[in-house]
């Protein structure tokens, strides 16, 4: 389960972080400093839950 969330956590960063550069648009977070910080803090969290799920694993 934290695989799959920790997947989707860095395409959200992704596409966060690329819509506040400016790259993805048609958003009104388009352009916005906030979600170009917000996007890869959200990615790196998302590779923890990754590792920390595939860790438990035998």
């Amino acid at each position: 389960m934290r695989t799959a969330v920790g997947v989707l956590a860095i395409a959200l960063g992704l596409l966060w972080t690329l819509q506040g550069l400016g790259v993805v648009g048609g958003s009104p977070m388009t352009g916005v400093t906030l979600w170009a910080v917000v996007g890869p803090i959200v990615a790196l969290a998302g590779v923890a839950l990754i590792l920390t799920g595939r860790r438990g694993r035998p």
